[in-house]
């Protein structure tokens, strides 16, 4: 399965001095060398910390008595549990080359084996960096080695104690696909027990984080390996396995297409679902199964007005967004809730009057709550942990909701004190919370109704200039998409939006390596030169320069090109514009003109030209 490691440990050991012969002088080759541990500017101040009886338990694992080694691995097992600071303190004294030493040894009793895995695994339950140093001294490999045992109480020890290590923030999923061994193997031991499913499967659902993850995974069966787990008799199975369906699913049609004709005792998949989405199921299950009908619907498998998830995949996810449920879960209620309706106007007017949702979302604006009024300090850091999270959802879900329905979008602006918190979101210290607050605006922005009034009342075109200046491109995409509806000519915000500078921003915007800002920097030019006064235009062709208006007719993305022959018709539109445009730059227009068509280019382009 994977190549043995105890070479590399031996090895190792002569030039550490970590394992030696005499117990006194590997005591001291452990504190002067630490094996996999610390940079050297740290070690000094730490070992000072480090107390006697930490020595004592490292000490034990180089007894020549195997008896005692066990032992010793025993107690250390008792003393590190509950207890990061002697987690630490083992770690510092090399006590982890030691223990996979131990685990890879032929000569090791099986107990043994088992133990320092227990270990290992206890260890990893500490601090980020507990895992970071036992990902240095390559923990993993010698944990998949020790899958390949037939003893199951040990390798019960090493997936539980995998499973530890791979689902830390800090461990590097591609580490379980570097291996092609290792995938089949974790599938053929998922027959083993009810600890190895748990384990194996959250395993599975904590890797899987890109398309080729979701490939592998499915090229090796995965599907038809744990689809039968749904059924379990041990809850924890049947939600790990749940989750590791939803992050199948999600954005994968070929998996989603897959599972919906998949049947578990006589039944099919989404029918499961279904059943785990009823009220008696604990919440995080009726979650979880929402995201997995949610993923198959966006992936095309089911139908948008499937009764599964009218009648009750979006009732569901509502119900997760009241006040009653945990933060946490509100959050992932309504994310969950906005991917599902982003694309279908009918899911968004029937979510938009299922038990108030409107009203309901303006309570997530509302944490932390005032500090006076808590008298809790864990309440108010869960709060606060909180908050930026609650908000980003309820602008990403007021924006699904808003997507398409002229009614809805009234309703949302029309909430408490909505375009208010929309302007605060835009200058918001997170980026998360900044991007979703401007695609709330840019959704509301598609109400010609609330351009002339709303729009205007709260002068929103200020703090979006302001986010143009400086901001990541996944914010400048939105909040120049949104600019461009500012620029329409029937907009009261087009105007003061002229005075403040902004062809000189938006020519910038055309000189992207972005294609998303170009398009959207020349479209927005396109909107301002609509009917504008001959100033307006002189200064768009001044701020452009000629050589940039023929690379943007030369760019290898339509849409640019479609953009910026609409702003030359938009230039071009009256008479005495025509006449003076042409006196200044007529040569340069004609020349491309005829390079459009000349060139090889759609009809529809050739048509925007004539």
């Amino acid at each position: 399965m994977v190549p043995t490691l105890s070479s590399r440990l031996t090895r190792n050991s002569q030039t550490e001095g970590v394992f030696t012969t005499s117990s006194e002088s590997e005591s001291v080759g452990v504190m002067t060398k630490m094996a996999c541990v610390l940079e050297p500017p740290l070690r000094m101040s730490v070992l000072s910390e480090v107390s006697a009886s930490s020595r004592h338990y490292v000490d034990r694992l180089f007894d020549p008595d195997p008896q005692k080694v066990l032992q010793g691995v025993i107690d250390m097992k008792n003393a590190v549990i509950g207890n990061n600071k002697q987690k630490a303190n083992l770690i510092v004294l090399g006590a982890v080359p030691r223990l996979l030493y131990l685990l890879q040894q032929e000569t090791s009793s099986i107990e043994l084996k088992t133990e320092c895995a227990v270990v290992l695994g206890s260890l990893s339950m500490g601090t980020e960096n507990n895992v970071k140093s036992l990902l240095d001294c390559h923990v993993i490999p010698a944990l998949l080695q020790g899958l390949l045992s037939s003893d199951l109480r040990f390798i019960e020890a090493c997936l539980r104690c995998l499973r530890t290590i791979f689902t830390s923030p800090v461990t590097p999923v591609e580490l379980l696909y570097t291996d092609a061994s290792v995938i089949p193997h974790l599938m053929l031991l998922l027959g083993r027990s009810l600890y190895a499913q748990e384990y194996i499967c959250q395993i599975f659902a904590h890797c899987c984080k890109a398309p080729d993850h979701q490939t592998i995974l499915f090229n090796h069966g995965v599907v038809q390996n744990i689809a039968h787990l749904l059924t379990s008799v041990s809850y924890k199975v049947r939600m790990q396995a749940l989750r590791c369906f939803s992050v199948l699913a999600f954005d994968n049609p070929q998996v989603s297409m897959t599972l919906v004709n998949v049947l578990v005792d006589a039944e099919l998949l989404p029918q499961i679902f279904v059943k785990m989405l009823q009220r008696d199921k604990p919440i995080e299950m009726q979650l979880t199964a929402a995201k997995c009908l949610t993923y198959m619907c966006r992936a095309g498998s089911i139908r948008t007005d499937d009764n599964c998830i009218v009648l009750k995949t979006l009732p569901c996810l509502v119900r997760m967004c009241n006040k009653e449920r945990l933060l946490e879960e509100r959050v992932e209620g309504a994310e969950t809730l906005a991917y599902l309706i982003e694309p279908d106007v009918e899911l968004q007017r029937i979510a938009s009057i299922t038990d108030h949702l409107i009203p309901m979302l303006a309570d997530y604006f509302k944490y932390p709550s005032s500090v006076s009024a808590i008298t809790d300090i864990k309440r108010l850091d869960h709060d606060l942990k909180h908050a930026h999270e609650l908000r980003q959802a309820a602008f990403k879900l007021y924006a699904s909701l808003g997507a398409n329905d002229e009614d809805i979008r009234k309703k949302i602006i029309e909430a408490e004190h909505m375009m208010d918190r929309i302007v605060n979101g835009l200058s918001e210290t997170s980026v998360k919370v900044r991007l979703a607050a401007v695609r709330c605006l840019h959704s509301l922005s598609r109400s010609v109704q609330q351009l002339r009034t709303s729009f205007q009342d709260h002068a929103v075109w200020k703090p979006l200039m302001k986010v143009l200046q400086n901001a990541p491109d996944d914010i400048l995409v939105v909040a120049s998409s949104t600019l461009c509806n500012l620029l329409l000519e029937f907009s009261p915000s087009k105007e003061p939006i002229l005075e403040s500078g902004a062809v000189e921003l938006l020519c910038s915007l055309t000189l992207s390596e972005n294609p998303a800002l170009r398009v959207n920097g020349i479209w927005a030019l396109m909107n301002m030169a609509f009917q504008a006064d001959q100033k307006i235009k002189s200064d768009i062709l001044r701020g452009l320069s000629t050589e940039q208006l023929f690379r943007l007719l030369s760019d290898s993305d339509v849409n640019v090109l479609m953009k910026t022959l609409g702003l030359l018709r938009n230039l071009l539109s009256t008479r005495p514009h025509i006449d003076q445009i042409m006196s200044t730059h007529g040569k340069q227009i004609m020349q491309a003109v005829t390079f459009i068509l000349e060139g090889e280019h759609s009809i529809e382009v050739k048509e925007q030209v004539c």
